[in-house]
């Protein structure tokens, strides 16, 4: 029995997915995450940030070409969203102000969540007028869409990686040839000068 339950409790714990993180935010100090994501991608995030008297803090979310998706100041509690429109690294920063250089260190609490994981499945479900079994169907259909497209990438990269291999191959094939016929260039005319050379101090006939 007691295996049993142990058995179940580790499956429990596999089962349970968590997407969060937190940190501690200094004074007058800016802390920043970043992620690549994929074109197309719906991300939701939840944040909330400990109180401090006098203190403030704002958060930022672009793009590496520096492109704000959201940005908010003064923030305490809330949530953002944003879809992805290019294959880029994302990065969201919070930012400490204090007037003065004293202050307490902020804790910050952040919850984030992208693709399947972020819709509202439930909202969905009312808007649509679907059954229980119907908004689980439609999630897993989501799922296993997302699981196609991830295959689908990841086969993408393996053909990238597999052309780079082969042209880096072939290149030092080339490579190869070229350093062989110049040490066999190289060693013909080192030959032939030593033997002008030796016929010249009649070392040799």
């Amino acid at each position: 029995m007691d295996l049993y339950l142990l058995f179940n409790v580790i499956i429990a714990l596999w089962a349970i997915e968590v997407n969060g993180i937190m940190f501690h935010l200094h004074p007058n100090t800016e802390k920043c995450l970043k992620e690549e994501l994929q074109t197309n991608v719906f991300v939701s995030g939840e944040y909330e940030v400990t109180d401090a008297p006098g203190q403030k803090v704002d958060y930022i979310v672009r793009d590496s070409k520096g492109h704000i998706l959201s940005q908010k100041e003064d923030i305490s509690k809330g949530k953002f969203s944003f879809v992805t429109e290019t294959y880029d690294t994302f990065e969201i920063c919070f930012t400490s102000r204090v007037p003065s250089q004293r202050g307490m260190k902020q804790e910050v609490s952040l919850v984030t969540k992208r693709g399947i994981e972020a819709k509202n499945y439930e909202g969905l479900g009312e808007a649509a007028k679907l059954k229980p079994l119907e908004v689980e169907l439609k999630r897993l259909e989501d799922l296993s869409e997302s699981i196609v497209q991830d295959f689908s990438l990841m086969r993408k990269l393996e053909e990238e990686m597999r052309d780079t291999n082969e042209s880096t191959n072939s290149r030092v094939l080339y490579f190869s040839i070229f350093s062989v016929c110049c040490l066999l260039g190289l060693a013909t005319w080192q030959g032939l000068y030593l033997r002008r050379f030796f016929k010249a101090k009649k070392l040799i006939e």
